[in-house]
């Protein structure tokens, strides 16, 4: 069973930041608090960036839920044209990158379609547990 805490953020660029600062501090005890800021950084970045969750009036979700030996970071956003997905990103792009990261980082990761928006979650490992 899950112990989460969640935090809904206005859907703005500079609240990317926000939600690094939020899950920074829920992970201050333990040994992923890097690798949590950078994945819930990536998610909530495409949540405003990809999404109907940058538009006006909108916001998106981060969710922290602890296990007994890892982490889940979710961020649901109001969904969008496509569905969210690693892709391919030549050496000369600036951008594209934001799930690889994720998934190297990650035990495991996924996204799932919502009956208004989108999920995007990362699993990190808990050291020691």
């Amino acid at each position: 069973m899950l112990t989460k805490w969640c935090r809904a953020f206005p859907g703005l660029p500079e609240q990317v930041a926000e939600a690094r600062h939020f899950v920074a501090a829920l992970l201050r005890e333990r040994d992923c608090v890097d690798e949590g800021a950078l994945v819930v950084g990536e998610l909530a970045a495409n949540a405003v960036r990809h999404s109907l969750s940058g538009k006006a009036g909108g916001w998106f979700l981060v969710v922290v839920g602890f296990g007994a030996d890892f982490v889940r970071i979710e961020v649901i956003d109001q969904g969008g044209d496509s569905a969210p997905a690693m892709r391919d990103a030549t050496d000369l792009e600036e951008g594209g990158r934001g799930l690889m990261l994720v998934a190297a980082c990650a035990k495991d990761w996924g996204a799932k379609a919502l009956p208004q928006g989108s999920s995007v979650w990362a699993d990190l490992v808990l050291e020691g547990a």
